[in-house]
């Protein structure tokens, strides 16, 4: 049995679709597509240097886009502080003391939590913000006053 060239391009390119699955690597992806792009040109009837180049432009190309693309982007915050990670960021607690450690014992989410001080915050009573969770600590600043 022999295989034609597209056929082994599109084997390849399923096999980078599932390396990307099974490890998160976006840049798999590029290389399918670039494997892709290499069994087109096998249709469309280029010899085999024409489809190397063809898969190496359009892997290559995606790639250093997609790169160029992340580095012009915002750097995102820790995931302890990070609220596309942790939905806790942001939510409000109330703090009936800080103990000299500057911890507390605080209910959250209907059970009781240890939460500590962010660095800098001042250590008063009153309601606060959870700033980041750090391990099973939440970490709290004071709150501005709702309006």
């Amino acid at each position: 049995m022999e295989l034609s060239a597209a056929t082994v391009w599109w084997v390849l390119a399923g096999i980078a679709v599932a390396v990307e699955l099974s490890t998160g690597t976006f840049y798999m992806l590029m290389l399918a597509l670039g494997l892709a792009a290499g069994a087109i040109a096998s249709h469309l009837g280029f010899g085999v240097p024409l489809q190397i180049v063809a898969a190496a432009a359009v892997a290559g190309g995606g790639t250093a886009f997609w790169r160029w693309r992340r580095a012009r982007e915002a750097p995102s915050l820790p995931a302890a502080s990070n609220r596309d990670v942790n939905l806790d960021i942001g939510e409000r607690v109330f703090v009936q003391e800080w103990f000299p450690n500057r911890t507390a014992r605080v209910q959250y989410r209907g059970s009781p939590w240890e939460a500590r001080l962010a660095p800098g915050a001042p250590a008063a009573a009153g309601e606060h913000l959870v700033s980041a969770v750090e391990g099973n600590w939440l970490v709290l600043e004071p709150a501005a006053p709702r309006q």
